[in-house]
């Protein structure tokens, strides 16, 4: 064997490939109730995009990242996340001209260069989406109601949302020189990484997952204290909506996410034991930062799919399961073959889960190999059975047979 797998990547087959079909199946079932529409970016961009977009002081940016130059000696970045590639794309094919609101919606892969753990890897995938052209909280709503109920299709108990509000750039001017006054307290404690972001951007030591800048930021100023009137307007109103609409909901102040594009709203879904299964909020400043011309509201939210795959394993959580076979139809001779093989296309064409023999088992073995792949029913087509055009179709679960013509097999399984 040549080589291995990069670190950090997973192949895709058996029972995980199932489930992760099934989970975006149910995604892509959900998003066309909501009219939401899927979109399709490039793997990688420019590197600027996500300079920009995604903010020079995030983790992302900074240690992340797998940045290449082309042939071209072009900076190219393979995509860490989703949004910035939709509000590209949608900027880009001037979809902002069409009735308002856009709504997008990708499941695509993402690439981090981080340390591999349970339920994130370095190429990983995740289900998005992205409500753009709406200010109104009701936007956050939906996604929150989309999330929901795809939380409760999939099965997984106990997902509780989590709420706050980073404010927006006038509220955050306040913010920031209170939160900075209070690091310099702590600076001699505080990592090398946060005493470089206290300069540059506050906000994103309280995102710092070293122990000790955990600590110390327990104590830190919140967004919320520091909320212009329409801000606290935004978020009372996103409150009322979610009483309305019975969704439980906690005001957590420690959630500021890890993206710089995010404003006001930001939310996050957490499990009983703390870990998130995914999260998102309003960036209203983001079609902005891409495109000077441009200032369009939007918020979204990104659903990492291994993640969701690992808590239902923890969780003991058996999605629905794959269809069964339907009928195994065994070949007895070279000359049943064909027609055996017409059956086989037929019954296929009508929609039915059809499997046969292609190793040249005998009829021992291949009734055998029924059995142990789930086949609910088994026939053997040989020379007999041709010539008089009679089958004997055996239910493999109680062991019953029942004769029908071979020509009227089809209308056995359509009925």
């Amino acid at each position: 064997m040549i080589t291995q797998r990069p670190k950090g990547t997973q192949d895709w087959f058996g029972s995980n490939m199932y489930k992760r079909t099934r989970i975006e199946e149910l995604a892509r079932e959900l998003c066309r109730t909501y009219h939401i529409k899927e979109v399709i970016t490039p793997v990688f961009e420019h590197t600027v995009l996500f300079q920009r977009g995604v903010g020079e002081t995030t983790d992302v940016v900074q240690k992340e990242m797998y940045t290449f130059l082309d042939k071209g000696e072009r900076s190219i970045t393979l995509k860490p996340e989703g949004t910035a590639g939709a509000i590209r794309a949608y900027l880009e094919n001037n979809l902002y001209a069409e009735s308002q609101p856009t709504k997008l919606f990708y499941v695509t892969p993402a690439f981090r260069y981080e340390q591999p753990q349970s339920g994130r890897l370095r190429q990983h995938h995740q289900f998005g989406v992205e409500f753009i052209g709406s200010k109104s909280p009701l936007a956050e709503v939906e996604l929150i109601t989309l999330i929901t109920t795809l939380i409760e299709k999939i099965g997984l108990k106990n997902a509780k949302l989590h709420i706050n509000s980073i404010g927006c750039n006038n509220c955050r001017k306040l913010y920031n020189e209170a939160l900075l006054k209070y690091l310099k307290q702590h600076e001699e404690h505080l990592c090398p990484t946060c005493l470089e972001r206290m300069s540059i951007n506050p906000l994103r030591v309280l995102d710092c997952k070293v122990p000790s800048c955990k600590e110390i930021v327990k104590d830190a100023p919140r967004t919320v204290e520091y909320l212009d009137e329409e801000c606290k307007n935004h978020f009372d109103e996103l409150q009322d909506l979610l009483k309305e609409l019975k969704i439980p909901f906690e005001i957590d102040t420690g959630i500021v996410r890890g993206l710089d594009y995010y404003t006001k709203t930001v939310f996050e879904f957490v499990n009983e034991d703390g870990f998130t299964l995914c999260g998102g909020g309003r960036y209203d400043n983001l079609i902005h930062e891409i495109d000077e011309k441009q200032d369009i509201p939007s918020v979204g939210f990104g659903m990492g799919i291994e993640r969701i795959i690992y808590f239902l394993d923890k969780e003991q959580i058996e999605l629905e399961p794959e269809p069964a076979i339907e009928l195994y139809v065994g070949i007895l001779g070279k000359e049943a073959k064909a027609e055996a093989y017409k059956i086989v296309n037929r019954l296929r064409n009508a929609g039915i889960i059809v499997e046969t023999d292609y190793m040249d088992r005998s009829v021992k073995a291949q009734m055998k190999y029924a059995n142990k792949i789930g086949a609910r029913n088994a026939v053997i087509i040989g020379a007999d059975e041709l010539a008089g055009n009679t089958v004997i179709i055996k239910n493999m679960e109680n062991g019953e047979q029942t004769e029908t013509a071979l020509n009227k097999i089809t209308d056995y399984f359509i009925l």
